[in-house]
């Protein structure tokens, strides 16, 4: 048996100096160390010795095996060394090169845009407030004038989830939740994602809006023109022109559309503006008397006003943005450019 031993070593140390790769000392591990390898086969049979052989041939069972794992350790890492020098020859790293940094993520511009209108009304005393998208019937509409098969439904269409409950078509509804909270005074900007059923380069069945109105003592007309005025200044330059337009809206009255002169030709008239050099940018009025009523509000001694605009709109005459779809087609290309 030592003399199987002694040949076993000498095979076994002959295969592991001509393996060239890992996966060969792998393979001669198992060979001759493994549960079934060589070694293991021949230390089974110590039990067919003599009690004087057993122990001797034991001690020399174990140094063939401590032989046997110290070389193959050894041999790994010849190959493993090599490997690396053969890596680094062929790819001739040039540590000379910039590092290669992660790309920061940036501010949707449709965050940016409502961030920015919330930083000017916040400097004239509105607060910000929300409610939920999904919405009664009550708060989307009754309450703000639209009474049941009332035909300025048909202006805000939007997905009902049944009779009473919808996807609300405004953040309006925030008007009448924080009236219904709150005592006058009250100054309160309202943006968040609304619903509707449109959908083309200008409309989209989801899209953001920021409602604001004020409600205190003596609130005129004049305040309303002033606030949008200074707001609109702020925002898209000194000397832009605002103007106001007489329009209709179930839940205020008067009412108003409120136009500025256009951003891409300053108000000389192109295909944008459809050669008028306005461009329409918001709605706004007086609040309706029956809006007071639904809150408990007395008409009689309060007034305010209340204005709405769709922040993609903004954000496209802003930017200069040609179709509302790119805000969602989440394209890295147009993204990373805000």
């Amino acid at each position: 048996m030592k003399e199987q031993l002694d040949g076993l070593l000498q095979a076994a140390l002959k295969e592991i100096d001509g393996a060239g790769n890992e996966e060969a000392l792998q393979e001669l591990r198992i060979k001759y160390l493994g549960k079934k390898g060589e070694l293991t086969a021949v230390m089974k049979g110590l039990g067919s010795l003599s009690a004087t052989e057993r122990p001797v041939v034991g001690q020399m069972a174990n140094a063939v095996k401590d032989q046997l794992e110290s070389r193959l350790e050894e041999k790994l890492t010849q190959v493993r060394d090599a490997n690396k020098r053969e890596k680094l020859q062929r790819e001739r790293l040039d540590v000379t090169l910039p590092g290669r940094r992660l790309p920061y993520g940036s501010k949707h511009p449709i965050t940016l845009v409502i961030e920015e209108i919330s930083e000017i009304f916040a400097g004239l005393g509105f607060q910000v407030a929300e409610g939920p998208e999904v919405e009664l019937d009550f708060y989307n509409f009754e309450a703000l004038n639209f009474p049941k098969d009332h035909p300025a439904r048909d202006m805000q269409d939007t997905f009902f989830v049944d009779d009473s409950i919808l996807l609300r078509t405004h953040t309006s509804p925030v008007q009448v939740r924080t009236m219904l909270k709150h005592a006058p005074p009250v100054r309160i900007i309202s943006p968040g994602t609304v619903y509707r059923c449109d959908s083309d380069a200008t409309h989209s069945p989801m899209f953001h809006q920021i409602e604001g109105f004020m409600v205190d003592t003596g609130v005129t007309f004049g305040d309303l023109k002033g606030v949008l005025t200074t707001f609109l200044t702020q925002y898209f330059g000194k000397g832009i022109g605002v103007r106001l337009r007489p329009s209709f809206f179930p839940f205020t009255e008067p009412s108003a559309e409120v136009d500025i002169a256009c951003v891409m030709c300053r108000g000389k008239g192109c295909r944008v503006c459809k050669q008028s050099g306005w461009l329409e940018i918001l709605g706004a009025g007086m609040i309706d008397p029956e809006v007071y009523r639904h809150v408990g509000y007395d008409p009689e001694t309060i007034s305010g006003f209340a204005f709405g605009m769709g922040i993609e709109r903004v954000a496209m005459l802003k930017y200069g943005i040609g179709d509302l779809r790119l805000f969602f087609d989440n394209d890295v290309r147009f993204l990373q450019q805000f």
